[in-house]
């Protein structure tokens, strides 16, 4: 995408699989692009069949094409897709998309390769751990860094998420933060939903750094578009 002549005004359209994330991108949005409008797009399917399916399947990926093109056709000068699990559908449709096309973990993946070589990665669901694992390796390459990733997937805890089940999951995410920590010099939190965990486990944290991908990425997009 061209970063020359960018416009401090436009329309951002967010592409969703979780409803309950859409206002904390709203907000962010506010801070982070206080002068472009929003809109959002929400497909829950897109995740669940990537979940059920265990990979991202081509159809899927068409489907996420779709709503992109849709997103332009409405108006959307710059795209982001909100979910990791859909990363290399964005890479796939990026080449041939009129505007700027963002996945939202591609900021966390630039600030962890320059943060520290041992690099941990945790999630809760594998079809979003690989692909946030595949950038930060292809990251570090781009950007001549030497890099060791650490992946870990919280076992149970999605499963506990889905039924309602918050504690449950926020006990093994908690178990699994404090486990990964001694091994790494930067964790990236590859779901925005784990960082709900982080105040209960910080003291045991110390000052490791610990990346979640809507601020970030968000602060990414800034940079992108308007800075």
């Amino acid at each position: 995408m061209s970063l020359i002549n960018r416009p401090s005004t436009g329309t951002l359209a967010m592409i969703h699989t979780v409803p309950g994330l859409i206002p904390v991108f709203e907000s962010l949005a506010r801070l982070d692009l206080p002068g472009w409008a929003t809109f959002n797009t929400l497909d829950e399917s897109l995740l669940r069949i990537t979940i059920r399916e265990g990979t991202l399947s081509a159809l899927t990926m068409r489907r996420l094409t779709c709503m992109v093109w849709s997103a332009v056709d409405a108006g959307a000068d710059a795209v982001v897709v909100t979910c990791s699990s859909l990363g290399p559908a964005v890479e796939a449709a990026r080449p041939l998309c009129p505007v700027p096309l963002f996945r939202i973990d591609e900021g966390m993946a630039i600030e962890a390769v320059g943060t520290g070589q041992r690099i941990g990665v945790l999630a809760t669901l594998r079809t979003t751990l690989d692909p946030t694992t595949d950038l930060i390796r292809r990251t570090a390459a781009r950007l001549g860094h030497d890099c060791a990733i650490t992946s870990v997937v919280s076992d149970g805890a999605f499963e506990r998420l889905s039924q309602g089940d918050t504690e449950g999951h926020d006990r093994i995410v908690a178990q699994s933060l404090r486990d990964l920590a001694p091994q790494v010099d930067v964790i990236l939190l590859a779901q925005a939903s784990v960082a709900r965990v982080l105040p209960s486990v910080r003291g045991a944290m110390g000052a490791l750094p610990v990346l979640t991908s809507p601020e970030i990425g968000m602060r990414h997009l800034r940079r992108a578009l308007i800075a």
